[in-house]
């Protein structure tokens, strides 16, 4: 296929075209397109001009280009239910995807004056702080950074390594169920790092959580923040499920 060399300009061109070929399913969610040579071979244009139309073509969320391993399309959006009982394995598998996590680390640490507010500690008493990546289908989603009392969960992060859920690694600690107490939901640009993780660029906006997690009895049992890919999620409220709190006057959410 060679494009015009008139009017619109080359780059414009090749991206249109790939742009209708993905719409039409020829390149589906998550396969990697042709590199950049082929392009060039099949386009008759030089390298450059395919670079600009693979740029223009993760602009506008079509593709993410990950260093080293190419361009691949972008997966239809992940929605993300939020209700009294957020599950982040549930909410993938009611989808028909497959939820990942990867423990980028974890440490144990004095609490900050927040976070020990948060999880009704004193200021610097100890909790286990614990970095993940959250993925489906083998696409990175979130970041997740969460804080849990030491003293009532000893050995979590070892536990959450061997174990294939939270609710699992909560089980073990007599913790049945627990519940949302709050989510607040910002957006914001990502930092270099946090760009990297996701395998995104810099330029792409980033939404944030602040959640709160409460047991059966009301006690905090976790707080994370989480940030996600803006162009592979969409959050969805349930708004019945909390129903029943605003209408005894709880406006917690």
């Amino acid at each position: 296929m060679t494009v015009s060399r008139t009017g619109t300009t080359l780059w414009h061109q090749v991206g249109e075209a790939l742009e209708a070929e993905i719409e039409t399913g020829m390149y589906p969610g998550g396969s990697r397109l042709p590199t950049e040579p082929d392009l060039a071979k099949r386009f008759n244009v030089s390298r450059n001009t395919v670079r600009r139309a693979m740029a223009t073509l993760e602009e506008k969320g079509l593709v993410r280009i990950e260093q080293g391993r190419g361009t691949f399309v972008h997966e239809r959006f992940l929605s993300f239910k939020i209700s009294k009982r957020t599950r982040f394995s549930q909410n993938l598998r009611s989808q028909g995807l497959e939820p990942g996590h990867e423990l980028l680390g974890s440490d144990i640490v004095p609490a900050t004056e927040e976070i020990a507010a948060i999880l009704h500690l004193r200021s610097n008493d100890a909790v286990i702080f614990m970095r993940s990546r959250m993925l489906a289908e083998g696409v990175v989603v979130s970041l997740n950074e969460v804080y849990y009392p030491f003293r009532r969960f000893p050995l979590l992060a070892e536990k959450r390594a061997q174990l294939h859920t939270m609710t699992e690694v909560l089980a073990e600690y007599g913790v049945s169920d627990y519940t949302r107490l709050s989510t607040a939901i910002t957006a914001r640009p990502p930092t270099d790092d946090e760009a990297r993780l996701l395998r995104q660029p810099r330029s792409r906006w980033v939404i944030c959580t602040q959640k709160i997690d409460v047991d059966q009895e009301g006690a905090p049992i976790c707080c994370s923040n989480g940030v996600w890919a803006a162009d592979l999620v969409k959050f969805l409220v349930d708004e019945t499920d909390f129903a029943p709190a605003y209408a005894s006057g709880n406006n917690e959410s």
